[in-house]
């Protein structure tokens, strides 16, 4: 009986483990399809995030960048349609160069962007108009990129922006501009499973759970004088300043807090690190702290539980900045 049931038994086995198989893809299929349509109606920041890097990003060449814009591509994000240009930038195509008119770039990541902000709100928008209403002949170029360090967008205004030709340039920086960041691993499936991102954020929400001391904690080894990352930022704007003062570009440096705790903010230390990295190279520095401190923090979330800042953020940033651009 054993000769003759060891096959029927194996025959079992096989059709039992095709089953489960058969199930479990059905199953994850038909939750990808939820998702996807529930998701097409609500709006949540890692889903939206997923998509911009998915609609409006692509690998590059330089690993430097590790990903750059697709050029002249629009998708809407979080609500807000995010037109890219012929350059890469968000807005719309570039004007010729004027000759008497200045011609301003701003460069940094998510929050130069406008991650969540309608273009005409966003702080290069306000600029240009403020700049304008005062008279002059400006156009602000908003050269932002979500997920980009120090590193990638000081990188990626060698490679791709220098014929752009600005007579000024404004670093919008953030706390984590100074972040080693990582090469991204390519994995397929969370580049294009939605189901595969909410159970991979999911994930990192149970297990690295970290209260504003641990992100305390966090920045001030980010910030410590020797951090490889801390080093490279500071390299890369030397760079940048070395550029500007041999092509007689004016260069502004405005740092940007992190807007989850304004009442009580702990994160001063990388504020007076960036103004002394600022001063030594010769940028014009301006915190935005001080424009956007005696604030609730939601006030200025871009979406509940998005920390970007908000139109009303933008225009804070907006009205700090321009002083010292005029």
């Amino acid at each position: 009986m054993s000769e003759t049931g060891s096959p029927r038994q194996s025959l079992a086995l096989v059709f039992s483990a095709g089953l489960i198989i058969v199930s479990m893809t059905a199953a994850l299929c038909a939750g990808e399809l939820i998702l996807r349509v529930k998701n097409s109606s609500m709006r949540t920041y890692d889903i939206e995030m997923w998509r911009y890097a998915k609609e409006l990003k692509v690998r590059s060449s330089d690993p430097h960048l590790d990903f750059e814009h697709v050029r002249s591509k629009s998708a809407v994000l979080q609500n807000v349609t995010i037109r890219l240009n012929e350059w890469g930038l968000r807005g719309a195509a570039v004007p010729p160069p004027s000759p008497r008119g200045r011609r301003v770039l701003v460069l940094g990541g998510s929050i130069a962007l406008g991650w969540g902000v309608a273009e005409d709100d966003t702080v290069e928008a306000r600029l240009q108009q403020r700049l304008r209403a005062a008279g002059q002949d400006a156009v602000v170029l908003n050269g932002g990129v979500g997920n980009y360090n120090a590193e990638r967008y000081v990188s990626r205004f060698f490679k791709d922006l220098t014929g752009l030709h600005p007579t000024d340039i404004v670093v919008l920086y953030f706390l984590r501009d100074a972040e080693d960041l990582a090469p991204g691993n390519g994995n397929m499936l969370l580049r294009h499973s939605e189901l595969a991102v909410t159970m991979w954020t999911a994930y990192h929400r149970l297990f690295d759970r970290a209260g504003e001391q641990s992100l305390v904690d966090h920045y001030r080894a980010v910030y410590q004088q020797d951090a490889p990352g801390l080093v490279l930022m500071q390299t890369e704007l030397k760079q940048l300043a070395k550029y500007g003062r041999t092509n007689g570009i004016r260069l502004y440096l405005a740092m940007t807090p992190d807007v989850h705790n304004l009442a009580d903010y702990k994160f001063t230390f990388a504020h007076d690190t960036i103004r002394r990295t600022a001063m030594a190279n010769g940028y014009s520095f301006v915190d935005l702290l001080p424009a956007m401190q005696g604030r609730p923090a939601e006030a200025l979330f871009a979406m509940p539980g998005d920390p970007h800042p908000n139109a009303l953020g933008h225009q804070l940033m907006a009205e700090a900045i321009l002083p010292i651009l005029k």
